[in-house]
């Protein structure tokens, strides 16, 4: 453990303890600056992984992320997010957590630590040769995440390794190593910090990247989304009203004839019922910028 990154102590903390409280920030500010660069330094990896997982969704194939601790909890928060944001189905991208979902306010401990763990909990969601598994572990040597990635491997899925630490065990298992390197937590050892933003980063773009790839998103607006509450009606029909360039109370009433925005936008765009708009946009699988270019 005392030679992992993830574990090594920073010097420009040695003394924080020590400090005022402006300058205490300060340090820590100036160490998160670090964290984007180095995941920057992923990008073709990460393209890569963008790109396969297309290619896996394309065959009927899922997202899966597994993790422990924050590591599992991120992997948790972003799966989550994209049924409401992109209105794909709650089994497409799955998150798993050693110790399961009680361990996402609670930590449970040794969970980590059983590799048959992180392999059951795959066989409990069917994981299958279709889909694709992103290994997550900023120290890069968790057994949860180790079982669970030799088992996807075994089935010749996809398997992704998302760690912290140069040459991990996790990189050297996966098909995809994504290792953005920050250094030395403030807090030694504190891995939700430095480790926890660029994992953080990192699944943003994923997800995302894979989403716009789907064509999800219409320039960089979320057509997909689903009017579940005020705020996301609001933006539903401000999306409508700027691409089909229609008034907000047309955009209103387009949306309620229609039942999504994609819909919306294609019915007034193109001239269509919602019956033709429907099979217009699943000839383009959901495209809207495939379906408005449909002669």
């Amino acid at each position: 453990m005392r030679d992992l990154t993830t574990e090594a102590s920073n010097p420009a903390s040695a003394a924080i303890d020590s400090l005022p409280t402006i300058e205490m920030l300060q340090v820590i500010n100036a160490a998160d600056q670090e964290v984007a660069p180095a995941v920057a330094r992923q990008l073709p990896n990460i393209a890569a992984a963008v790109d396969a997982i297309v290619a896996r969704f394309e065959a009927a194939g899922r997202l899966f992320y597994l993790g422990a601790g924050t590591s599992g909890r991120l992997g948790v928060l972003d799966a989550s997010e994209c049924p409401p944001t992109f209105q794909t189905p709650p089994e497409l991208v799955q998150g798993l957590i050693a110790g399961g979902d009680h361990a996402l306010r609670h930590a449970i401990e040794r969970a980590e630590d059983d590799p048959e763990q992180g392999k059951q909990d795959l066989i409990a969601r069917g994981f299958s040769p279709r889909d694709a598994l992103v290994g997550i572990a900023a120290s890069g040597r968790t057994p949860y995440v180790l079982g669970g990635i030799d088992y996807a491997r075994g089935l010749r899925a996809l398997t992704i390794g998302l760690s912290c630490t140069p040459r991990s065990e996790l990189a050297e298992k996966s098909e995809i190593p994504i290792t953005p390197v920050p250094g030395p937590e403030i807090v030694t050892g504190s891995t939700r910090m430095r480790a926890g933003t660029a994992t953080k980063l990192v699944l943003n773009m994923i997800s995302t990247g894979v989403m716009i790839r789907l064509g999800y998103v219409f320039g960089n607006l979320m057509v997909n989304v689903q009017p579940t509450n005020s705020k996301l009606a609001d933006r539903a029909r401000r999306i409508v009203s700027t691409v089909a360039e229609v008034s907000y109370e047309q955009a209103s009433s387009l949306l309620d004839r229609a039942g999504s925005v994609r819909l919306a936008i294609l019915m007034h765009k193109c001239k269509l019922s919602k019956s033709e708009a429907e099979i217009r946009l699943a000839a383009a699988h959901g495209s809207l910028r495939r379906a408005l270019e449909i002669l």
